[in-house]
């Protein structure tokens, strides 16, 4: 919160509040609290003999880390106070090589705690913050990162937090360390600030300090360095088909060769412990499959398929099985284990509550529709039982993102309403290549609003929809896409909005967000010296005048991606203007909810915004 703009929790109104609808009743054995009461795990990581998971899990409002048997059994808690932290700026807890400690960041510093009991000791109290820590061989040593100049910078101490060793210098950010296996090289990605969509490999020789370029050009993204177990390679993933492919390269710069030609998104490689295949994810379409690599020729073979999402394969040291994390529309993440021989799945947890999975939830269907150019946009779109006429249309938040086949608890509730609930994936998204994911770079809210709109006319033709009953509900940037909607529609189709964290000024969020959000809409807009105009064109908050249906703003009030100012201004702007609105910020919440208390607040007032612009008597 800028230290001139004083904003307090408060709820507001311009125009009659929708209030709750007494004649209209949660569906047969579902409730609010029911979906905000589910406990996730996400982010695990298998310990170096295979016996251990450590992993966090999302409970009483905190995301705290936790251990547990490979092959199952009862959590043990490691940590007893790391705040709720949101999945996408979340980090993987670290097992050191001899699985004795457990590193992983907590409150902005970087902890370290024996596995088998003990609390968590700080061990970056050299500095104001810090992340991201990696083990090096022997258990002792740890590289840390630390920002330094506006730039992400590696250090490195150890388990006793010893004063560091600066490893990086100068310009630009350095992330993702990966020690080779013998401890002697440091593999690490290079993001220069004088070209954002730059992604290099480079070497860094722990003894000298001497740092090489592996492989690197420029508007070339190279990321997710892997050493193989003898340490003769390294497997990374690259752009530079125009789709995220696997690469391999030696360390000493040669050898260079695209190992995957799928013409779609691979990530999350893992090697196996005989170097002779990769564990990865392959995306299909919305649908994350779990695939193997065979490293001599490229083949890749399918473990497990399916309209779900696998993620982060962990290799055990037999290379027999994998662990993975698992989701899809009708189950909560969960972690499970995987054979490598016919791929048979065994669930490790078990976050679903029993009356939810007594629920018959609904499998969206992957539909796609033209935009306002021919550009073919895909969408999932969920078909309720009963319709109610109403519908949804839900942008995702990114917008280098993409909605995919995942676990969606509040789209379930909507559907067992009756509504209709549709998530296209926009132009500027990820998973359908690269020069999908750049169709927006200099366009923020122009076409993307348009694959938006269109949505909505493909939403009206269907059959159960009553084309006057359409809402736009989305979060951060499917926030904005909400309020770009509302200002920039002729036609208006939609009869309401709901921007939950958004924003509607680029280029005062852009002068309030943290670094990092500052560089992530330079990238695909430039600096606002070069492009002002660009930043003035995708800015809806200029188009206050044809905003014509009720529009519904919530946002945390210790939001540094989207800053609250934004909504502020915006709440300021539709003020002025007349509109009617209904505006609630929440103290202590950063960008998105995630206690209990302030998601179930937030879905009490979609709910009944949404039932009361859209629903008959």
């Amino acid at each position: 919160m800028h230290e001139d703009i004083k904003l307090t929790e408060k709820y507001e109104r311009q125009g009659w509040p929708s209030l709750p609808r007494p004649d209209l009743k949660p569906p047969e054995g579902w409730s609010l609290s029911l979906i905000t009461s589910l406990n996730c795990v996400r982010h695990h990581c298998l310990s170096p003999d295979g016996q251990q998971l450590a992993f966090i899990w999302d409970r009483e409002d905190l995301s705290d880390v936790y251990t547990m048997p490979s092959n199952g059994g009862w959590p043990g808690r490691v940590s007893t106070e790391r705040g709720p932290t949101p999945p996408w700026d979340d980090e993987v807890p670290q097992w050191s090589p001899d699985g004795r400690w457990l590193a992983f960041t907590m409150r902005n510093h970087v902890y370290v705690a024996l596995a088998a009991g003990g609390l968590p000791r700080k061990i970056s109290d050299f500095t104001s913050a810090a992340s991201s820590p990696v083990w090096l061989a022997g258990s002792e040593s740890l590289i840390i990162s630390v920002e330094r100049h506006e730039a992400d910078k590696l250090l490195l101490t150890d388990r006793d937090g010893s004063w560091p060793r600066a490893l990086t210098t100068g310009p630009g950010d350095d992330v993702d360390a990966q020690p080779s296996p013998d401890g002697r090289l440091l593999a690490f990605v290079h993001a220069p600030h004088d070209d954002l969509n730059r992604l290099d490999l480079n070497l860094l020789d722990l003894a000298s300090g001497q740092v090489s370029l592996l492989t690197g050009m420029p508007q070339q993204k190279n990321w997710w360095p892997r050493w193989s177990p003898d340490g003769r390679l390294l497997a990374f993933l690259s752009q530079q088909t125009g789709w995220s492919e696997v690469w391999l390269i030696r360390p000493d710069g040669d050898g260079l060769r695209q190992l995957t030609r799928l013409g779609q998104d691979v990530a999350d490689l893992a090697w196996s412990p005989d170097g002779s295949w990769l564990a990865c994810t392959v995306n299909r379409g919305g649908a994350i499959d779990l695939a193997l690599i065979e490293v001599q020729s490229g083949q890749v073979s399918y473990l497990r398929t399916g309209l779900g999402h696998y993620a982060r394969p962990n290799c055990s040291p037999q290379g027999d099985f994998l662990t993975v994390e698992y989701e899809d529309a009708t189950h909560p993440p969960d972690l499970y284990r995987v054979a490598v021989t016919g791929g048979q799945m065994t669930q490790l947890t078990f976050s679903n509550s029993p009356a939810l999975a007594q629920q018959p939830l609904v499998v969206p269907e992957r539909v796609s529709y033209r935009s306002f150019d021919g550009l073919e946009i895909s969408a999932f779109l969920y078909r309720p039982a009963q319709p109610n006429g109403a519908a949804i249309l839900y942008p995702h938040g990114g917008p280098t993102a993409q909605y995919m086949f995942e676990w969606d608890v509040l789209a379930q509730y909507f559907v067992a309403k009756g509504y209709t609930y549709l998530c296209p994936n926009y132009r500027g998204g990820t998973g359908y290549g690269a020069e999908f994911e750049r169709a927006n770079y200099f366009a923020w809210g122009i076409g993307d609003t348009q694959d938006c709109l269109y949505g909505a006319r493909y939403l009206r033709e269907l059959e159960g929809v009553d084309p006057q009953r359409l809402a736009i509900y989305g979060s951060s940037y499917g926030g904005y896409l909400a309020a770009c909607c509302l200002s920039r529609d002729p036609d208006y189709l939609f009869a309401c909005g709901v921007s939950r964290s958004g924003d509607a000024h680029l280029l005062t969020t852009w002068a309030q967000c943290n670094r990092h959000l500052r560089l992530y809409a330079e990238m695909p807009l430039s600096h606002p010296a070069q492009q002002r105009q660009v930043y003035r064109d995708g800015s809806p908050i200029f188009q206050v005048e044809n905003v014509q249906k009720p529009v519904l703003i919530l946002h945390g009030l210790e939001d540094d991606v989207v800053p609250p100012e934004a909504a502020e201004e915006w709440v300021e702007a539709l003020r002025r203007a007349g509109k009617t609105f209904e505006y609630k910020t929440y103290s202590g919440v950063a960008h998105g909810f995630f206690k209990r208390e302030h998601l179930l607040d937030v879905y009490r007032r979609v709910e009944r915004f949404l039932d009361w612009y859209l629903l008959p008597a």
